[in-house]
């Protein structure tokens, strides 16, 4: 027979009958010859079937830092340092609503208890002021832990919440300052500096400075509404967010 021709039959290695070779079952007892027929070219050679190996699909490697701009691969998980914060700020309206809040916020004289004023930041006395606030600690912590780590976040809330509300407690005789508008505005500047400075280069920037603008005057504006916000806690958490900006930007944009 000559070379590549196909066989005149196969032998069933199970019932022993003689069968073409072309088909892949044996008719007598049903056994398994071959996964697949084999194709007959058009010299009358036979060619055994190719086994299709699959090909494993493409995967995206590990983001590297700096590989986005704006973006920091190591951070790209839950933001556990603003969850924390967001958290800590629901509890605190449950706590002040069965204590006074005269023993654990800035509500008055401190007598020297100044660890009030890092309290007094994640306490509310209205569900309204403690949405807007919680809402914007939690935007935009998530945004600059995105950017810079949780570290950072920490440190920008409690130097416009409870920086903010020591500042109060040294400038007003009879300083009232719960909540967090300091903190949310600290959180909010510092995010929105470094946009600001890559608009006034006429170069992309990734946020949404219009509604950030909408939010911070609301942060501003609650005192007017909420006699327990301070006005001077968020102004100097504005002004403290803003030279944070200025000082991160210089990570960012070269």
């Amino acid at each position: 027979m000559a070379q590549g021709a196909p066989d005149l039959f196969v032998v069933c290695k199970k019932c022993g009958s003689e069968v073409s070779p072309y088909i892949t079952e044996c008719p007598y007892c049903g056994t398994r010859l071959r996964k697949r027929a084999p194709r007959i070219e058009r010299d009358g050679t036979v060619a055994e079937p190719k086994i299709r190996r699959r090909v494993a699909a493409p995967r995206l490697g590990r983001l590297r830092p700096g590989e986005i701009p704006g973006i920091r691969g190591e951070h790209l998980g839950r933001p556990w340092a603003t969850i924390a914060l967001v958290a800590l700020s629901l509890f605190g309206y449950l706590l002040l609503s069965i204590t006074n809040r005269g023993d654990v916020a800035v509500a008055g004289p401190l007598h020297g208890e100044w660890w009030r004023v890092v309290t007094s930041p994640f306490l509310y006395a209205n569900v309204w002021y403690e949405l807007v606030s919680v809402v914007a600690i939690g935007v935009f912590g998530w945004l600059l832990e995105r950017r810079h780590g949780p570290v950072t976040v920490v440190l920008l809330f409690l130097a416009g919440g409870a920086g903010g509300a020591a500042l109060e407690a040294v400038i007003d005789p009879f300083p009232v300052a719960l909540g967090g508008n300091g903190a949310a505005l600290a959180l909010l500047c510092a995010w929105a500096v470094p946009d600001l400075i890559r608009r006034s280069r006429r170069e992309d920037y990734e946020g949404d400075l219009l509604g950030t603008m909408v939010i911070a005057i609301v942060l501003l504006l609650i005192p007017l509404a909420d006699r327990e916000a301070s006005a001077i806690a968020g102004f100097a958490g504005a002004a403290l967010g803003m030279v944070a900006g200025l000082l991160l930007s210089r990570r960012r944009i070269r």
